[in-house]
């Protein structure tokens, strides 16, 4: 079987501008979302990214009319619910446990799969189950799926143990139709969670947001379809912040608010970058270079974890020793071989540095990193494991001497817009080629 790589040849200091789309983790969710509106939802700004059309293949199957055009996703009730998700979607992503509550809704039951998405621990969907129980549902775990049935949910009183955000989400979506209201304690508060609540609100959904990591929700007995403009991946605009400052270039970044990246951009700056924020765009530079710093990362809005990816390499061009301590995800550092393989000076440890104790200071993940800098970077054959680690080695073999060959490409095109194309245009060589896989 053929296989796609990227071979990268480092051409200097990347430059230009990027303008980033609506994020991965909010278009999917969005388009759920659309399952429970009686008429038709428009979400814009959409990012051209694989786990756009997985998440569109699975509401075909359910009898959901899907239409993707290149800036938007039109969605729209089907005249029959098929409420399986079927089998061949079992651990391509995580959005099929996202489905479970407004399947209920739309058909009384459900079947999804078992979930997927990167390997970067454990995400248990004990959450989501328990929710949905307390909310009425009879729900039967098995090795296959999950299989769901209810008349009708009923609005109840949930505290989650850790701030999840899909499990947040799930709620949100199980309790807007759902009899009575829902108290949720425990929220996660990230942009994409809001935003998910303001589209629903959109559809005619009753929810506050209260202090407190509270949401209040008020089911109602139906919802209409909405228009929404997706706001620009946080993800994203970091990594391309990143990649200018490791190249010792200079990214513009548009399409993604300042306040999205607040704490981001804090980080960088204590690291010694340069940014320019305007309501048009976002740019950082380093033109004396860049300082170690101790990141720890944590739920909004705090450091992001999907931040801590870019940030690795990043500290590899900072003069001195940086410290990073992964909380959120206990197996979020399976990227780092492909790092070392290209000269990234990382240790990893399974104790908690740079910050206080968190909830893994006891178990035997490896969820603390040392990175020295400045590290001298080589170009290498690497495979990568996940979406962001994908995009991570790219940077480095921006930064690196001599060719890289990057191999399981498609994780990373899941997941940004048009990566390649992309990084062609802020000048980097990049090339694609076929090989023989396996």
């Amino acid at each position: 079987m053929n296989e796609e790589v990227w071979l990268i040849e480092p051409s200097g200091p990347l430059r230009g501008d990027v303008e980033v789309r609506g994020s991965k983790n909010g278009v999917s969710k969005h388009m759920v979302a659309a399952m429970l509106g009686a008429g038709e939802s428009m979400i814009q700004n959409a990012p051209d990214v694989g786990e756009v059309g997985i998440t569109a293949q699975m509401l075909r199957a359910l009898g959901i009319e899907v239409e993707i055009t290149p800036r938007e996703i039109v969605i729209a009730p089907g005249a029959e619910i098929n409420p399986h998700v079927p089998a061949a979607f079992t651990g391509l992503n995580r959005i099929p446990i996202l489905m479970l509550g407004p399947l209920l809704h739309l058909a009384g039951e459900a079947f999804v799969p078992l979930v997927g998405g990167d390997p970067i621990g454990r995400r248990p969907v004990d959450f989501h189950v328990e929710a949905l129980r307390a909310m009425g549902a009879e729900i039967e775990v098995s090795d296959t799926g999950i299989h769901a049935k209810a008349k009708r949910l009923r609005g109840t009183r949930i505290e989650l143990p850790y701030p999840s955000v899909g499990a947040t989400e799930t709620i949100l979506m199980s309790a807007v139709l759902a009899e009575g209201k829902t108290v949720l304690k425990g929220a996660a508060t990230e942009p994409e969670v809001v935003e998910l609540a303001l589209f629903l609100q959109r559809m005619g959904a009753l929810i506050e947001l209260s202090p407190d990591r509270r949401i209040v929700i008020e089911g109602v007995e139906k919802l209409h379809g909405a228009s929404t403009w997706l706001n620009g991946d946080r993800i994203e605009a970091f990594s391309y912040l990143a990649a200018g400052l490791i190249t010792g270039g200079q990214v513009r970044v548009h399409g993604c608010p300042q306040d999205r990246l607040v704490t981001a951009i804090t980080t960088l700056a204590r690291m010694g970058a340069q940014l320019d924020i305007t309501d048009d765009y976002l740019s950082a530079s380093a033109p004396d270079g860049l300082r170690a710093a101790a990141v720890q990362t944590d739920t909004h809005p705090g450091f992001m974890t999907d931040w801590q990816t870019p940030l690795m390499v990043l500290f590899t061009q900072a003069r001195g020793m940086s410290v990073l301590h992964e909380t959120v995800f206990e197996n979020r550092l399976v990227y780092v071989p492909a790092l070392q393989k290209m000269g990234c000076e990382i240790e990893v440890f399974d104790v908690c540095l740079g910050g206080p104790a968190c909830r893994y200071h006891d178990t035997n993940a490896k969820h603390s990193a040392v990175v020295r800098g400045v590290s001298k970077l080589r170009g290498a054959d690497v495979t990568l494991p996940d979406i962001r680690a994908g995009f991570s080695a790219v940077l480095a073999a921006a930064a690196a001497e001599g060719t890289s060959t990057l191999r399981g490409v498609h994780h990373i095109e899941r997941g940004y817009h048009r990566p390649f194309e992309q990084f062609a245009s802020l000048g980097l060589q990049i090339s694609r080629e076929k090989v023989q896989s396996g």
